[in-house]
């Protein structure tokens, strides 16, 4: 699916109205799509499961060689042991698969795995034979042309009519109180200290548009194979996840976390759908650990491909088949919360939540309109383990946002509600600094209006941060 809006679901959401595609601005000054020869020319991908890190330069005993100060300081804080699934992945073993002909072009500590990319299979027989690849498995196959993206003009002043001079929140104050997220700012937690890293498919415009510059960017990065020149020329949505975030333009747009830092990490390529996303996604979230990011923020989810053979099916939805699932599971192991969206397949055949938001110990979040009952697009649960999913619920239908070319506007899916608990998150973490990523997960569940009778709809229902915040209080006390 890629997106929490999704464009496998356009022909059904388009029906009624739901305008998931304001995100796709592929032209400047227009939307209409220019095809470009696929980058590179032809290729194919394959990710290979290693036996092993033998030959690792790396050592458990310094893990400040691949580990941040950052990140290792985040750990120590959370009482985090810095293990084997660590360790980068064999160098000797990369050069081997390199001398093959082949370019490794990706690579997971967590999962072992490298994705390596030749001209044709052919050139990947002999990697078979190898002793330290268990298995191989195809995860891109380049396509003859894609879109070529292109950044869009952009406002460089709102409309007079934006500002709300009675409400200091502006236009995001509906999606702030619904969560009873203003009461955590007014106490002084705007998220300050807190890092999240934004996972998207692009960021149009978000370095130029005015309400933006003050955003707090630790900096960008891009796992898509082959990569952009400029993460900000490719699509608008993670512009817009952003938005309801970081800015902070007192009577206009005030996000949920406006002091909080930011990194902004493009590991979705909105041109194609493949199996190879999952490993973008994996690099970007290990990055994330490795720069000593707090909180995630994934408004990305897959199920269906391309290549219908790569597909993925509800009986994988254990948090953990998957490699997306089971990377996103090892997360709060890793002293980090993710937040990731549920998905938009409920007018759909699937219905269900999308790959990671099945994995564990996260925080998966479904959309509700503002009479707080759930949008039909909203996917549900439960997983196949039979946990409850989604766990939570925010306004998505409609979350005000701020587009690529830097006007306020309303937006459906998923994608949107999900940052709007990830910025809590980060004020609410803010407050208790010392609480672990599993404490702040449950703090934030037990927080929600349907805790005592949860549901494959609603999950554990809207949550309340100042609730969640007397929670982590009383545990303290």
């Amino acid at each position: 699916m890629g997106f929490s809006f999704n464009r496998h679901l356009l022909g059904s959401v388009i029906t009624v109205g739901l305008c998931l595609l304001s995100a796709s601005v592929w032209a400047k000054g227009t939307d209409k799509a220019q095809m470009v020869r696929f980058p590179g020319g032809k290729s194919v991908m394959y990710r290979l499961y290693l036996t092993d890190k033998h030959g690792t330069p790396y050592r458990l005993e310094q893990p400040e060689e691949f580990l941040s100060a950052k990140a290792l300081k985040r750990r120590s804080r959370q009482a985090v042991a810095v293990d084997s699934t660590d360790l980068p992945v064999s160098e000797v073993y990369v050069r081997e698969i390199e001398s093959a002909g082949l370019e490794v072009v990706s690579r997971s500590r967590w999962n072992n795995t490298v994705v390596a990319k030749g001209k044709s299979q052919r050139q990947f027989r002999s990697l078979a034979n190898l002793p330290f690849v268990r298995k191989m498995v195809k995860v891109f196959t380049s396509p003859d042309s894609i879109n070529k993206s292109v950044r869009s003009n952009y406002r460089t002043e709102f409309n007079r009519w934006d500002t709300l001079s009675s409400n200091v929140y502006g236009a995001a104050e509906q999606q702030i109180a619904m969560l009873n997220g203003q009461q955590l700012h007014a106490s002084g937690f705007r998220g300050r200290g807190l890092t999240i890293a934004v996972l998207d498919g692009g960021f149009m415009n978000a370095d130029v548009i005015p309400a933006m510059k003050k955003i707090q960017l630790e900096g960008t990065r891009d796992f898509v194979v082959p990569s952009s020149k400029d993460v900000y020329k490719e699509m608008d949505h993670g512009t817009m996840v952003l938005s309801t975030m970081a800015v902070d333009v007192p009577n206009l747009f005030v996000g949920t976390a406006p002091q909080a830092s930011y990194w902004l990490l493009r590991c979705e390529d909105a041109h194609t759908e493949n199996l190879i996303e999952e490993d973008f996604w994996a690099a970007a979230a290990e990055f994330a650990d490795s720069v000593g990011v707090d909180v995630i923020n994934s408004s990305l989810g897959f199920h269906g491909f391309d290549d219908k053979e790569a597909d993925h099916t509800y009986a994988q939805q254990d948090g953990e088949q998957t490699l997306i699932s089971h990377t996103a599971s090892l997360l709060a192991h890793k002293g980090i919360v993710l937040v990731n969206s549920a998905g938009n397949e409920g007018m759909g055949t699937w219905k269900k939540i999308n790959f990671p938001a099945d994995a564990k110990d996260i925080i998966t979040v479904g959309a509700v309109s503002p009479n707080g009952k759930n949008a039909p697009f909203s996917a549900i649960g439960p997983t196949a383990d039979r946990r409850i999913k989604p766990d939570v619920m925010a306004l998505g239908s409609p979350t005000a946002v701020i587009t690529g070319r830097g006007t306020i506007s309303k937006d459906m899916g998923t994608s949107f509600a999900a940052p709007l608990v990830a910025g809590m998150v980060a004020c609410l973490w803010q407050a208790f600094p010392g609480k672990t990523a599993f404490e702040v997960i449950q703090a934030v569940i037990q927080s929600a209006d349907k805790y005592a009778m949860p549901d494959d709809v609603y999950g554990y229902g809207v949550p309340d941060m100042m609730k969640a915040y007397q929670i982590l209080k009383r545990i303290d006390n």
